[in-house]
């Protein structure tokens, strides 16, 4: 997948998602009315247009998924919006669009800050918002609320420049991965992972951790041999490693997001939200002796 320019060969595609109600449902214009000519105007007008940058996602096969814009660009910010195809929710053009649309403002456009707004109501895109680590903002300024005067129950977000919003590849060598999930409109989300496939490791044990207070920690070992994924279906957690790689952190709050330590690795969790779970798959039974409780004995044994 890659942004491009929109083209005129996208019109159909686009005007298929805008008399798309499970598409539309909760978007603040009504594209119902929208013509094939409205939308290969849209498509010019985008060509020549200063102060609204419009991209097409596309698939490999440069078929068009969706579109994503930065609006209003001024003052070293801009406003972000995206639209995907109902085919193409839950199949990564989303996050992939976002990603590179937010790059793109930051090291191509230099802009300082990009905001975005949905309804409250809008819950798959809140969940989606909510769930890629992005923060409500409430200190938007004026002249950008007052192009939103008299519309109600708003949900603000915003990314500055240097933030961090992308999910690392790994963290102290341990590889992050994506875990296959999908979505369904307004009934929540599937997140599946099986053995052997996604998992490089017979999985021969499960557990979970819940009930824990916000401000705990727990933690504080490594295992000698064992094999673990981490993941946190609800809540958010954040997993501190060190190993000869290295010592870093991770927030897990997204369901579909996992950590596979297959290394020496001391772990600590910190509970960062009141009853967050933490699931583990296990490559072995448990065994006593494959732990390493003490932090200095876990130093001797790996060489750190």
């Amino acid at each position: 997948m890659y942004l491009r320019k929109l083209e005129l060969k996208d019109a159909p595609l686009m005007l298929a998602w805008m008399h798309d109600k499970n598409v539309t449902a909760n978007l603040r214009t009504d594209f119902s009315s929208k013509t094939m000519e409205d939308a290969e105007n849209f498509i010019r007008w985008s060509w020549e247009n200063k102060e609204n940058i419009n991209l097409a996602i596309a698939s490999d096969e440069d078929e068009y998924m969706g579109t994503v814009s930065l609006k209003h660009i001024e003052d070293g910010s801009a406003e972000f919006a995206i639209t995907v195809r109902a085919e193409a929710m839950g199949r990564g053009y989303s996050w992939f669009g976002m990603e590179s649309i937010i790059e793109k403002a930051f090291h191509e456009y230099g802009l300082e800050s990009v905001y975005w707004c949905v309804s409250r109501d809008n819950t798959r895109a809140v969940r989606f918002y909510d769930k890629h680590n992005f923060n409500e903002v409430l200190d938007i300024p004026r002249k950008v609320l007052d192009r939103y005067k008299g519309i109600e129950n708003l949900k603000w977000y915003s990314v500055l420049r240097g933030d961090e919003f992308r999910v690392p590849e790994s963290v102290a060598g341990c590889r992050v991965i994506h875990i296959k999930t999908i979505p369904t409109v307004d009934a929540g989300e599937l997140s599946f992972f099986e053995g052997a496939h996604e998992i490089p490791f017979e999985i021969k044990r499960i557990y979970y951790i819940s009930k824990v207070p916000e401000g705990m920690r727990r933690g504080f070992h490594a295992h000698k041999e064992l094999k673990q994924l981490l993941f946190c279906p609800y809540g958010r957690i954040q997993l501190v490693l060190e190993n000869k790689m290295g010592r870093e952190e991770i927030e897990l709050s997204d369901p579909s997001i996992g950590v596979i330590i297959d290394r020496c690795t001391w772990r600590e969790m910190l509970w960062l939200q009141k009853d967050s779970v933490l699931c583990v798959a296990a490559s072995d039974y448990y065994k006593v002796e494959d732990y390493i409780r003490d932090y200095d004995e876990f130093r001797r044994f790996t060489g750190c």
